[in-house]
């Protein structure tokens, strides 16, 4: 795109939104519903492009993708007109007589920056919280999952006018090229690293941001946890997506007690998921691009092979892997994965464990595996994250109830569910006061009287 079509597209959409068109609920339920058939009218061509992008499985498509995004449109369109309603508030006796309320009104223009691992559901998502608060939006797919980047196109240029909703395509520039423009809100989801320039460009115009980020995600297997299960859902956790998952478990911390047998465990899992070639399931994904490919191919040197290591550059293919002995400067124990490598590390005292995770960098998911709650509440506790899951990876951003976001290094804001609605709605306080009685106690001059009455009101 040129600059004068970005141009064009931004103050369309601002002329837009001026007409408070998008203000009436009326309006955003219908803009969902048919965002909502359009999508289900392109499944299969979803489905897909993430296999050309991911190779990415029709189940898994609509797992994590599809059917993760039609469900919340489902939620929106259920909710939206109570989440939109007024809020009466008490009022204070000072103002006295008085009524306040707090409403929820639409920032105006929004940008979303999407990343490339779940391309679909990341994009749309909060596509939705934008559309469900009355926002008009400018949204930016990755240029690395080039096949969905075009049926989000395909699906959002069909649905909606582009001075409501407009689709950019391109390369890193683009982006860049829209960080310039005085949005009223930005919604990026990626790296740390490029959450701080998104932050930078824009604190140039003082623009909100929400920043989903990620870091690395630790989980920690006790002794008394149940192995089998425990290993089935941490494998899950870890090899979804071909590990290309921001809240995937990013290194493993397991009982020195039971660190054996776990390992051997997680082995069987992985066998029974993908098989004992992994390269033949049609369950298991493919790394993004040649440049990701090799980051982790070099990391596959950095210790002690337990299981997995096979590699095929021209399939951009690498196996589930289970690693441990890891060299102490390796990026496996300092930077985030986002790949199918698993750094396995014995522990004996979990205090000591938590007090060095607990001044690391806050990651985006904690994952605690205990069946004491002593143990849960201690670690939960004293290690901060975006979010936990306890006995279980990943599902804690199922539960639509649940806010899902970072915080610290991981990132800032939430969405999901209604913390969508607010995420993208300014929260606009209203106070109301009638004229028929006013004290002359707030007016000058005042009066150490005046003092002692407000000091005893007060």
């Amino acid at each position: 795109m040129k600059d004068i079509d970005v141009k064009q597209i931004f103050e369309s959409q601002r002329k837009f939104f001026y007409s408070n068109a998008t203000r009436d609920i009326s309006f955003r339920i219908l803009m969902l519903k048919k965002l909502k058939q359009e999508i289900i009218i392109n499944e299969k061509e979803i489905e897909e492009a993430l296999f050309l992008d991911l190779h990415k499985s029709p189940v898994e498509s609509y797992i994590t993708e599809i059917g993760f995004v039609i469900s919340e449109i489902n939620l929106c369109i259920k909710k939206l007109k109570s989440w939109a309603k007024p809020k009466r508030v008490s009022s204070s006796i000072t103002c006295f007589p008085s009524k306040a309320r707090i409403i929820s009104e639409p920032y105006g223009l929004c940008l979303i920056i999407s990343p490339w691992n779940y391309p679909f559901q990341l994009l749309i998502s909060p596509l939705i919280g934008a559309i469900s608060s009355g926002n008009c939006a400018i949204v930016k797919p990755s240029e690395h999952s080039p096949n969905t980047s075009k049926i989000i196109k395909k699906i959002l240029d069909r649905v909606f006018e582009h001075e409501y909703v407009f689709t950019v395509l391109g390369e890193k520039e683009v982006s860049q090229e829209l960080l310039e423009l005085e949005f009223d809100y930005i919604f990026f989801t990626g790296s740390s690293s490029l959450g701080r320039l998104v932050m930078e460009k824009a604190s140039k115009h003082l623009t909100p941001t929400t920043l989903e980020l990620g870091g690395k995600s630790p989980c920690i297997v006790d002794k008394d946890a149940n192995i089998k299960v425990s290993a089935r859902r941490i494998t899950f956790g870890k090899f979804l997506n071909a590990g290309q998952t921001c809240i995937a478990p990013d290194y493993l911390f397991v009982h020195k007690d039971i660190k054996d047998v776990f390992v051997k465990e997680m082995i069987n899992s992985i066998k029974e998921f993908y098989s004992e070639e992994s390269i033949n399931s049609k369950d298991y994904g493919r790394i993004i691009n040649q440049t990701h490919f090799f980051r982790l191919r070099k990391m596959l040197d950095d210790g002690k092979i337990i299981y997995g290591a096979n590699y095929d550059e021209k399939e951009k293919y690498i196996s589930p892997t289970l690693i441990e002995d890891i060299l102490p400067d390796s990026e496996l124990l300092s930077e985030e994965i986002f790949g199918p490598i698993l750094p396995i590390i014995s522990f004996e005292n979990i205090d000591t464990l938590i007090q060095e995770l607990k001044v690391k960098p806050k990651p985006l998911a904690l994952y605690v595996f205990s069946q004491s709650k002593k143990i849960q509440d201690k670690i939960i506790e004293n290690i901060s994250s975006g979010g936990v899951c306890v006995n279980d990876t990943i599902m804690h951003i199922v539960p639509q109830s649940l806010p899902f976001g970072g915080v610290g290094n991981s990132g800032m804001g939430s969405y999901h569910g209604r913390k969508s609605f607010k995420t993208f709605s300014h929260e606009r306080s209203i106070l109301n006061r009638k004229t028929w009685l006013d004290l002359a106690l707030r007016y000058p001059p005042f009066t150490e009287s005046k003092k002692k009455i407000v000091k005893k009101v007060l």
